[in-house]
């Protein structure tokens, strides 16, 4: 999923993948939610908002379910893995 990145409120990136009706959103800690059942108007509405941050925690927050995953660290290192060797 390509992901724009956006600067608003605490979103950091948002992404939509067309064929699975999903979202994600990237937040500023790092941590990414993914929203399923996202319709591709409700997208467009949220890409083109003028307050994403807004939007989203009304339209999409409030709205729908979140599932929490890994998001992408810099460099592709999760930096807890650290902390959890084998």
């Amino acid at each position: 999923m390509e992901m724009i990145k956006v600067s608003a409120g605490k979103l950091r990136g948002i992404g939509y993948d067309a064929k699975t009706r999903t979202l994600r959103v990237q937040m500023d800690d790092g941590s990414a939610l993914e929203y399923s059942g996202i319709a591709e108007a409700l997208w467009h509405r949220f890409q083109n908002s003028g307050s994403q941050w807004s939007f989203y925690r009304d339209n999409i927050e409030e709205e729908f379910t979140a599932r929490r995953v890994s998001a992408s660290a810099p460099g592709g290192k999760n930096p807890l893995d650290d902390l959890f060797k084998p």
